[in-house]
C-alpha cells in the first residue's frame, strides 16, 4: 500500500516528477515517489539532459544536492512554472517521525552514526540518514507511516542546507566550522550562511567552539536558538579513555552529543556506555598496517584542510603525508604553511599536485609530485624507516581519480598490502 502524499504535493503528481541527478539522492527520491504512487523521470548530466522544452512535461522537480540553486536546469524549470524541491524537502514533507539534524565542516558523519547508535542502545527506534549515503527520502520510503516515534538523525551538508524550505528539525548539532567547499559557495561568509540556514529550520542549535568563534569574529548572522557548547580544550574524561572519543577531534563529537542528550533528559551513563561500544566508520584515521617499524594510516575521508590538520595533531612526530585530489577552493598556501612543521615529506597526487608542490616550495616542505596514488604509496614505503608514519589524508575531494573517498581509501589499503607482501625468493640459476 503506497504512502499517503501530503495535500501540498498531490496536485503536482498529475504529471511525472522530474528528478535532477541519478546518484544516491536521486535514487532515494525515486524510491519515495514510487511509494507515494508518483511517476518520475530522471535527468542527469551523464544521461538524459533536461531542456526548457522538457520542462513543459513536469510540474514538480526534485533535485539532488549536486545542483546549486543557480543551476541552469533549475532556472529553466522555474521559468516554466515548476515547483523545485531539494531531496531533503521532499522527504521532510512526508516524514512523520522525529527529526534531528547534524551538520559541520568535519565530524558530522561520525556524530550522526554515534547519536543513532546511542539512541538505539537506549531503546529508541533511530536511523542514521541523509548525507551519510542513506538518503532521507529512502529512509522515509522504507519506514514512514509505520512508527512515528522513530528518530531520524539526518546529516545535512551545506549543499543540502542552502535550498531548504520545508525541512524542520527538532534540533541541529553543528560540530565545527572551517574553510571548505569554496568551489560552490565562493566565500566563507556564504558557506557559513548555508550552514546557518539550518538554524532557521530547527527548534534549537547546539554549536561547537569554532562555530561560535567565527560568528563572534565576523558578526555573521546565525538565526535560531543557539546553545554554544565548549568543544575545544576540554579536560580528558577518564570514562572515555578506552573509546574512540578519548582524544580530539572525536572528543568534539561526543561533547555535542552529550549536550543534546542532557537536553533530552537521557541518562549520561547510557551515552558513555554507547561510546564504549561505538566503532568509527572506515577511512577515518584508521591504522592499516605496521611493518618494520613503519605504520600506515588511512584517513581518506579527510577531504578538507581542517580534517587534515586535526589528523596531523594526533601524531607526535612529523609524518610522510600523501595528499592531493580535486580542488575545492581555499587558501592552499596558508594550509601548507600551517602543516609544514608536522610533515616530514609530502607525496602529492591528483589535480592539485602541482599547486601543492608550489606551496611546498614556498613553505620549505620536502615533497614529491606523484602521477598516481600507487606511485605515492611505493615512494613513501621505499623511503620510510622505523618510527615513520605514512598517512593518506588528502585534504581534497576524490573525484579526479576515484569514484569517492571510499574507493580512494580502499585502493590505498590494497596498495599497502601489495607493498608489504613478501616477494618470492629468486630461483637459483639453471645449470645446464
Amino acid at each position: 500500500m503506497p504512502l499517503a502524499a501530503p495535500n501540498f504535493l498531490v496536485p503536482f503528481f498529475t504529471a511525472p516528477v522530474a528528478l535532477f541527478g541519478g546518484g544516491v539522492s536521486g535514487e532515494g527520491a525515486r524510491a519515495l515517489l514510487g511509494a507515494l504512487g508518483a511517476d518520475s523521470v530522471v535527468y542527469d548530466a551523464k544521461g538524459t539532459k533536461f531542456t526548457p522544452a522538457a520542462a513543459a512535461d513536469h510540474r514538480l522537480v526534485v533535485f539532488s544536492p549536486g545542483f546549486a540553486p543557480e543551476h541552469p536546469w533549475l532556472a529553466a524549470a522555474r521559468a516554466a512554472g515548476c515547483e523545485c524541491l531539494p531531496e531533503l524537502d521532499l522527504a521532510a514533507l512526508v516524514w512523520r517521525g522525529r527529526l534531528v539534524a547534524v551538520t559541520g565542516t568535519n565530524g558530522k558523519t561520525t556524530l550522526t552514526e554515534f547519536l543513532a547508535h546511542a539512541l538505539r542502545q537506549h531503546g529508541v527506534l533511530a536511523s542514521a540518514t541523509g548525507n551519510i549515503g542513506h538518503p532521507f527520502s529512502r529512509l522515509v520510503a522504507e519506514t514512514a507511516g509505520r512508527d512515528p516515534s522513530r528518530i531520524a538523525v539526518c546529516e545535512v551538508s551545506s549543499f543540502q542546507a542552502e535550498s531548504l524550505r520545508y525541512f524542520q528539525a527538532e534540533a541541529t548539532l553543528w560540530t565545527n566550522f572551517a574553510e571548505d567547499h569554496l568551489e560552490r559557495h565562493c566565500t566563507l561568509e556564504a558557506y557559513f550562511a548555508a550552514k546557518a540556514a539550518l538554524g532557521r529550520r530547527s527548534g534549537r542549535v547546539f554549536a561547537g567552539s569554532s562555530v561560535r568563534r567565527y560568528a563572534e569574529q565576523t558578526g555573521a548572522p546565525h538565526p535560531g536558538r543557539f546553545e554554544w557548547v565548549e568543544t575545544e580544550g576540554q579536560p580528558a574524561d577518564p570514562a572515555l579513555a578506552e573509546t574512540v572519543f578519548a582524544d580530539y577531534p572525536q572528543r568534539e563529537n561526543y561533547l555535542l552529543a552529550a549536550a543534546w542528550w542532557r537536553e533530552e533528559g537521557y541518562p549520561p551513563a547510557e551515552l558513555r556506555a554507547a561510546a564504549a561500544s561505538f566503532l568509527l566508520g572506515r577511512h577515518r584515521l584508521a591504522r592499516v598496517a605496521v611493518s618494520r617499524g613503519v605504520t600506515y594510516w588511512n584517513d581518506s575521508k579527510a577531504t578538507n584542510f581542517h580534517a587534515v590538520e586535526a589528523a596531523l595533531g594526533r601524531f607526535d612526530v612529523p609524518v610522510r603525508l600523501i595528499a592531493g585530489g580535486k580542488g575545492k577552493g581555499g587558501d592552499l598556501a596558508a594550509f601548507v604553511g600551517r602543516i609544514a612543521p608536522r610533515v616530514r615529506w609530502a607525496y602529492l597526487i591528483g589535480d592539485t599536485r602541482h599547486a601543492l608542490a608550489r606551496a611546498c616550495v614556498a613553505a620549505a616542505v620536502a615533497h614529491s609530485v606523484c602521477g598516481s596514488l600507487a606511485e605515492a604509496v611505493r615512494a613513501a614505503a621505499a623511503a620510510a624507516g622505523p618510527g615513520d608514519q605514512i598517512l593518506l589524508s588528502p585534504a581534497f575531494a576524490s573525484f579526479d581519480q576515484f569514484r569517492n573517498y571510499e574507493d580512494r581509501g580502499d585502493q590505498f589499503e590494497q596498495l599497502v598490502r601489495e607493498v608489504l607482501a613478501p616477494r618470492p625468493a629468486a630461483l637459483p640459476p639453471v645449470v645446464p
